[in-house]
């Protein structure tokens, strides 16, 4: 059977009256609107238009406004869409709302978002003021006067101060000073013994402290979990000490004996150089007595007294010297 033009027209029609429809109900949320109406929330159709034109999803500004009215919580359709265009989670901040809301918190509007555009997690941080948490540090070590090494982990009790959120030192920074506290604490105390008694003197000493001073925690308590003893640190610094003196004694002494044994061999080089003298002015007697003897000034029988002294002196030395080995040789056979 064929159809008509007219009814051909007419299917057509309703074809694009059907695809038309669909692209208008697409565009305009129609169905958050209604929800929107139910809930009591007046968002006008050309504000969801409007949102759509902006690039905004209408259900993540409309969904968490919904929730807000049904808390008692007044904000306006532009804070919730000025936030997500500037980046913002706004599902977060209005949940961080209904439970500051809850909570009794003074938590404004500009103040959360302010918070979560930092990269804060607002709604967390309301849930740690609410239900503080506890931070652990890494085991501390720290040298008391007395140079024993005592190590102590501490659990730090913290609770959001949400005022400091923005612009507030982490975690991180909290850890850090109480470990620098630790330290002081046990660097200041006498003796190992008494931070083993006193524990809580650690902890007192620390909270005095005021360390959560620009951070965005405030310390509730700082409890010690663990206290150990370690090395004897005083006493292996004496001893790297006594073995660094000892070093530097053995080197002094060192160079103490190669002047000695450079200056002995200049003794024996001067005595050598004497030596030579000797046997030089030696060389010039014969010298002087032949001249004595050509000039007359020394007769003959004065040259052969002179060569008896000395034949008479050689055989003394000879004597003497043949004594003293005899008295060697005795007392080797004793």
């Amino acid at each position: 059977m064929v159809l008509g033009a007219g009814a051909v027209a007419s299917l057509l029609l309703i074809l694009f009256i059907f695809i038309g429809v669909a692209v208008i109900f697409s565009f305009i949320p129609v169905g958050l609107w209604i929800s929107a109406l139910a809930a009591g929330v007046k968002v006008g159709i050309f504000t969801l238009i409007g949102m759509r034109l902006r690039r905004v999803p209408p259900a993540q500004i409309v969904n968490p406004m919904i929730k807000a009215d049904k808390a008692g919580i007044g904000i306006s359709v532009n804070q919730l869409e000025a936030h997500y265009l500037a980046g913002g989670n706004v599902d977060r901040v209005v949940n961080a709302l209904i439970a500051a809301e809850r909570a009794a918190i003074p938590l404004p509007f500009e103040r959360a978002a302010a918070i979560d555009l930092a990269g804060r997690d607002v709604f967390q941080a309301v849930q740690m003021s609410v239900n503080p948490r506890v931070l652990e540090t890494p085991l501390v070590s720290a040298v008391a006067k007395d140079g024993i090494e005592v190590k102590a982990k501490a659990r730090v009790t913290v609770r959001a101060n949400i005022d400091r959120l923005v612009g507030g030192a982490g975690e991180e920074t909290i850890i850090a000073r109480v470990g620098e506290g630790i330290v002081t604490t046990v660097g200041s105390s006498e003796s190992h013994k008494a931070v083993l008694e006193n524990p809580d003197l650690i902890s007192r000493t620390v909270l005095n402290k005021g360390l959560d001073s620009g951070t965005a925690f405030e310390i509730l308590s700082i409890d010690i979990a663990d206290v150990d003893v370690g090395r004897n640190i005083g006493a292996q610094l004496q001893t790297d000490q006594a073995e660094a003196d000892k070093r530097i004694a053995q080197a002094k002494a060192e160079e103490r004996r190669a002047m000695a044994v450079a200056k002995e061999q200049e003794m024996k080089a001067g005595v050598q150089e004497m030596r030579a003298k000797v046997v030089e002015a030696e060389a010039e007697v014969p010298k002087a007595m032949a001249e004595a003897l050509r000039q007359g000034k020394m007769g003959v029988m004065d040259y052969l007294n002179m060569q008896n002294i000395q034949a008479d002196t050689q055989m003394r030395d000879s004597i003497s010297k043949s004594g003293k080995s005899s008295d060697a040789s005795i007392k080797d056979k004793k």
